[in-house]
């Protein structure tokens, strides 16, 4: 496909030609087809907020929007662990990063995961046919396909020009014939090279220019300063690693500076999404495609003077995520709690008519998208292991996180825990925990996070308060 068909792609986002559906009418096509195509488009570091679906005006994703105009967008969406490795392992084996010893960026090892059923087997056993393009930054070998079961893969590498050449390697798999329904992987790198950008390197996937005057970047967010008596060991992992936080001595104007580009980079990438989507069109799959995307993680962006990821703060753990299927469902949101970790494999599995396997403890999104009755989650984790590459810090903490309030501890530190009213505060400025020790939604919190841990077998009990 050539360069100039690609660029008809933001016609095809500002139409809006495909009829919209209701979650009854997208049942009864999702029954009668029983298995439709399923598209698993990621991004690296992206924040719920970097789309302008998100209502936000300081960038445009019309691919983005594409999908939100025709699906369903979870605005309260959390990775299990804000780290690259360990949400992408969790996301491919529907457990938790402690529960598969994933807690930081594992290097490529023979054998890994021998008996853990993972995303691309358990849909070549239900009878998919499987692919796989993009980063991959995931421990099993890319060579052991009889393990990670995704028979067409591209591994691309963290190195230069990965992002622009995955919609071209999807058309490869697209434009097969087969007589079964397809599950592709189209994971990008994007907005990630904002981690250059910070140290003043080259990027490693597009050309985004010379960032303009201060006064012509985007405002700083409302929660820029450091909340009042925040846990003092996060400032302290900040100063270990001017690699990972060069931003510590930064003023104002270069922060500024830095949510341009951040910005820019989230565009580069919507622009490929954009051709993935027209790519689907040509293949004749659009209207038989549920398109699910999702980010690994989220990145500070100048919120609390953070950047990268890592923290539990929601800019870093809160992504985006939409399951679309243009011609079937129309726009909604929805505001109920998501695990982008553990409920992604249970909706494949779902949609390939197959039970999830033993020990996972996400759940199907597909009876939402139905518009089906039923209870759902009232609270989630996210864990986090700080970590410089595969160098633990000995720093790990958990947020267990309601429908309106948000408590997170860490191991270490006099000061260890944290209290928000999302509710009243999304921007979690103001720590409520010395304010209501006795509030009874921390004490059911608290007592949630206990449950978790010990239905997970998760060490980090040891650091719970007695």
């Amino acid at each position: 496909m050539k360069r100039r068909e690609f660029l008809k792609t933001g016609a095809l986002l500002g139409t809006g030609v495909f009829l919209e559906g209701s979650p009854a009418a997208f049942a009864a096509s999702a029954r009668a087809e029983q298995r439709p195509n399923i598209l698993f488009v990621m991004t690296d570091q992206q924040t719920a907020r970097a789309m302008s679906c998100a209502g936000n005006h300081d960038l445009k994703t019309p691919a983005m929007d594409f999908l939100a105009e025709h699906g369903h967008r979870f605005t309260r969406a959390y990775c299990p662990q804000p780290l690259c490795g360990p949400s992408r392992s969790s996301m491919f084996t529907g457990r938790m990063p402690h529960e598969i010893n994933a807690t930081r960026n594992l290097p490529q090892t023979p054998g890994h995961w021998q008996n853990l059923p993972m995303m691309g087997a358990l849909m070549k056993t239900a009878g998919y046919d499987t692919g796989y393009v993009g980063k991959w930054h995931l421990p099993v070998p890319v060579q052991e396909k009889e393990l990670h079961g995704f028979d067409f893969i591209i591994e691309k590498t963290h190195g230069n020009w990965a992002d622009p050449s995955i919609p071209f390697d999807c058309q490869d798999f697209l434009s097969r014939k087969r007589s079964q329904p397809f599950l592709l992987v189209a994971s990008f790198t994007n907005p990630h090279d904002i981690c250059e950008w910070a140290r003043g390197e080259a990027l490693r996937q597009d050309f985004i220019g010379a960032s303009p005057a201060p006064g012509q970047c985007p405002e700083l967010p409302h929660n820029f300063e450091i909340p009042h008596d925040e846990p003092e060991i996060l400032r302290e992992i900040q100063a270990l690693s001017w690699k990972q936080y060069p931003t510590r001595d930064w003023d104002e104007n270069r922060w500024r500076q830095y949510r341009w580009a951040y910005n820019r980079l989230t565009e580069k990438v919507d622009y490929y999404i954009g051709m993935l989507i027209e790519t689907l069109k040509k293949a004749g799959q659009l209207e038989n495609t549920v398109i699910i995307f999702t980010s690994d993680h989220g990145d500070g962006c100048g919120s609390h003077r953070w950047n990268q990821k890592q923290i539990l703060y929601e800019e870093v753990i809160n992504v985006p995520f939409i399951v679309s299927l243009p011609g079937r469902l129309h726009a909604r949101t929805d505001d109920r709690l998501v695990s982008a970790g553990l409920d992604i494999l249970p909706t494949l599995l779902d949609f390939a008519g197959t039970p999830q396997p033993a020990g996972m403890n996400g759940r199907s999104l597909r009876p939402l998208l139905e518009g089906q009755t039923t209870t759902w989650r009232d609270y989630l984790v996210v864990e986090t292991e700080f970590a410089e590459g595969s160098k633990l810090y000995g720093v790990s903490g958990r947020s267990v996180i309601s429908r309106s309030h948000k408590y997170t501890i860490y191991s270490q530190g006099k000061k260890r825990e944290q209290f928000f009213d999302l509710a009243a505060d999304p921007g979690e400025t103001k720590d409520l925990l010395n304010q209501s020790p006795e509030n009874k939604q921390l004490k059911q919190l608290k007592k949630q996070l206990a449950t978790w841990v010990e239905t997970t077998r998760d060490p980090f009990v040891q650091f719970l308060n007695p």
